[in-house]
């Protein structure tokens, strides 16, 4: 499973890198550089399983393939940099080529959405060992339950979905982030959200870190080296710098978050010290010893000193007798009045021993 409660930043490299292995291997150096957690890559092995023949882009992508042993040495190249593999499986071969890799990288498989009805891709990605992801950008309910339901009969209850649609690039208005949370809600799977919005947005790297404050950890980002280059998928990569930022803001908002105990932290109860910032119970006027409490004699005010006296205590002192001279302004507490816990009456229960 996917990690639930720490940032996790997936760098997309998709067919970014156009053929070139070397490319590819230094966005991998380049997505180590910024910490990333994960690269996702896509893999795709028997085009024939993936476009009809005259589809407009079959021969550009044709060119662009990696063989098997090549994919090999990219995903071992990736292990070694300390950073978790994702491979988006595009036809049913990619994911045999998954199932029968020996490394210990690959964090999960991923079903874009174009693929979330494909019988085929479904049953071979339910005999992976770990978490399957389902790309759920511009799928109907329906659609996303067709392929829960199948991988749950199938055995297969590790899955978790992405959100998020490339719409070269996306315009922020469209995105719709409370999306995730109903749909976390409604299959009780966790959520990530895959960001592309356009890198030229002075916003971007906001809204892209936004889904942490609403509880989704995972964040998705097309990034690149090659700014200004016309590469496939280059609408949506992010600068590495703006990479960078992404993933600090990231940090910086799963720490502000916290874990949500209702226990107050350091910092909360230092600001909520009674006294210089919550009133204290202070003498409002001078009080002689043997005076008694009362509530003309007593006031809350913030002093520049702390207490232990809660406002709370207040009952239990009115009534009590100073056994010293208290100055006006000076903190009333159990020190300097005469408290004397009341004999607790056990009659009731020698009653019932009888």
């Amino acid at each position: 499973m996917l990690p639930k409660d720490t940032p996790y930043l997936i760098g997309e490299t998709a067919f970014h890198h156009q053929g070139d292995l070397t490319f590819l291997k230094q966005l991998i150096d380049h997505g180590a550089t910024a910490k990333v957690d994960a690269i996702k890559f896509h893999l795709l092995l028997d085009l024939d399983d993936y476009f009809v023949k005259d589809h407009e882009a079959y021969d550009a992508l044709k060119e662009w393939l990696f063989t098997e042993n090549e994919w090999k040495e990219i995903i071992d190249y990736n292990e070694g940099k300390g950073i978790d593999s994702i491979v988006l499986c595009n036809d049913p071969k990619a994911v045999d080529f998954v199932l029968d890799y020996e490394g210990n990288s690959i964090k999960a498989i991923e079903l874009h959405a174009t693929g979330l009805n494909d019988y085929l891709l479904l049953e071979k990605s339910a005999k992976f060992n770990g978490t399957v992801i389902l790309g759920v950008g511009g799928s109907s309910i329906d659609e996303i339950s067709y392929a829960i339901d199948m991988l749950n009969r199938l055995g297969k209850d590790d899955i978790f979905l992405m959100y998020g649609f490339q719409n070269y690039p996306t315009r922020y208005e469209d995105i719709n982030l409370r999306k995730m949370i109903k749909l976390r809600a409604l299959f009780d799977l966790p959520v990530g959200y895959a960001d592309h919005t356009d890198p030229a947005n002075e916003h971007n790297e906001l809204i892209s870190t936004m889904g942490l404050a609403m509880g989704v950890n995972v964040c998705e980002k097309h990034f690149t080296h090659a700014i200004g280059e016309k590469r496939i998928d280059g609408q949506a990569a992010v600068s590495l710098d703006q990479l960078k930022k992404i993933r600090t803001l990231m940090d910086i908002i799963t720490t502000s978050l916290g874990d949500g105990n209702l226990k107050m932290s350091d910092g909360e109860l230092a600001y909520g010290n009674t006294g210089p910032m919550k009133k204290a119970i202070v003498a409002e006027t001078p009080i002689k010893k043997g005076d008694a409490i009362t509530i003309d004699n007593i006031g809350f005010k913030r002093t520049n000193e702390g207490t232990y006296m809660l406002q709370q205590f207040l009952p239990r002192i009115l009534g009590l007798v100073a056994n010293k001279d208290i100055a006006k302004d000076s903190f009333i507490d159990f020190s300097n009045v005469d408290y004397k816990f009341k004999k607790a009456n056990s009659d009731q229960f020698k009653a019932n021993l009888k």
